[in-house]
């Protein structure tokens, strides 16, 4: 946004005076004579629209930093960065968290970045580099579903600010973590919605008579509406399909589950520590459509005017409200578990509501990678 536009736009939403704002810039900005707004109690209150709108404004870094709201790393002297994972301390297979950037100026100063850490440093005055995970522009690492590409792997971060390359960049490796509520979900699809029912026709109005004292005549009466039409039913949901679930166990100092999980020709690994992690299979049935809307009754026309005037006609019925489809049956579900992994199968959880009691299979299960 160029000046002249933030200008215009400080002087549409009311701030008393531009170079209240600018006052660096008085050279280069004419003062804006006052603007009178009615109805306002005092001059704060309009300088504080004017500032609510501009905060509501978007997308105007120079604005937002003209306001102090944000900065310019290039303009901010830096003496060290620092990075944390507030919401860690480490981070699960299909899991995204923030990042948040503590930078320390000179002088002790500390500000931090946008985002997670409510700061005013701009994700895009920042360069994050990331392996094992995968970072966004706003500062969020994320690390793939598939256990099987991290694991065994250090995922790490590295941050730089590339306004002050001498600056010392900052490092984190962040661990990885199975105690997490995994979910491995094959519903049922939803059923169709139903059809919303028409509207009824409004009566026609009754023609008019007279009212004349010396040449009465009454007023036609008007018509009846015509009743709505029922709303379609929802259609019923799918039955969810046969689910199988296969669990090995990595033995050592701390366990983990090795778990595939198979539907409609697709597998879901997962790496679940059973101490604090579960993992919930679910294959419940689609949920029924929605029915449809009945239709509005037609208004009843109004009598015409005359001596007597003339009756107005019956409102038409509404329609009925069409039925909800019915929810689809559960699908089954078969766990066959090595007997290894069997102290440790409060760890899976099952939901196939509607449908067949799952069935545990105990035999040998070689890892599943």
């Amino acid at each position: 946004m160029s000046r002249f536009r933030s200008l215009a736009f400080l002087r549409v939403v009311g701030v008393v005076t531009a170079d209240h704002w600018f006052a660096r810039e008085r050279h280069t900005y004419k003062r804006v004579a006052k603007i009178y707004i009615p109805h306002l109690m005092s001059t704060s209150w309009a300088i504080g629209l004017g500032l609510a709108s501009v905060l509501a404004l978007s997308g105007c870094t120079p604005i937002k930093v003209k306001l102090g709201m944000k900065v310019y790393l290039a303009k901010t002297p830096v003496a060290s960065i620092a990075v944390s994972l507030p919401k860690g301390p480490g981070i699960a297979p299909g899991e995204k968290l923030p990042l948040v950037v503590v930078v320390t100026e000179p002088d002790g100063k500390v500000l931090q970045t946008e985002g997670a850490g409510k700061g005013k440093i701009m994700w895009k005055d920042l360069k994050v580099t990331a392996s094992v995970v995968s970072a966004n522009q706003k500062g969020v690492v994320s690390l793939p579903k598939d256990p099987r590409i991290s694991d065994g792997k250090v995922p790490h971060v590295t941050i730089t600010v590339p306004s002050h390359p001498d600056v010392a960049a900052a490092e984190l490796d962040i661990p990885l973590r199975y105690d997490y509520g995994f979910v491995a979900n094959f519903p049922g699809s939803p059923g169709s919605s139903g059809m919303n029912g028409s509207d009824g026709m409004d009566g026609a109005g009754g023609s008019m008579g007279s009212t004349d004292p010396n040449n009465p005549s009454p007023g036609g009466n008007g018509g009846n509406g015509t009743d709505g039409s029922n709303g379609q039913d929802g259609g019923p949901g799918r039955d969810a399909p046969p689910v199988q679930v296969r669990v090995a166990l990595r033995s050592g100092a701390h366990p983990l589950l090795q778990v595939g999980v198979s539907a409609i020709g697709k597998q879901k690994l997962y790496l679940v520590d059973p101490q604090g992690g579960t993992l919930t299979v679910k294959a419940d049935g689609g949920p029924g459509g929605s029915g449809g809307r009945g239709g509005r009754g037609g208004r009843g026309g109004s009598g015409g005017i005359g001596t007597p005037n003339g009756s107005s006609g019956m409102n038409g019925s509404d329609g009925r409200n069409g039925f909800d489809g019915s929810p689809g049956r559960g699908g089954s579900i078969t766990v066959t578990y090595d007997p290894q992994a069997q102290p440790f199968l409060a760890a899976i959880h099952l939901s196939n509501r509607g449908g067949p009691k799952p069935v545990f299979k105990e035999e040998p299960v070689a890892p599943l990678w």
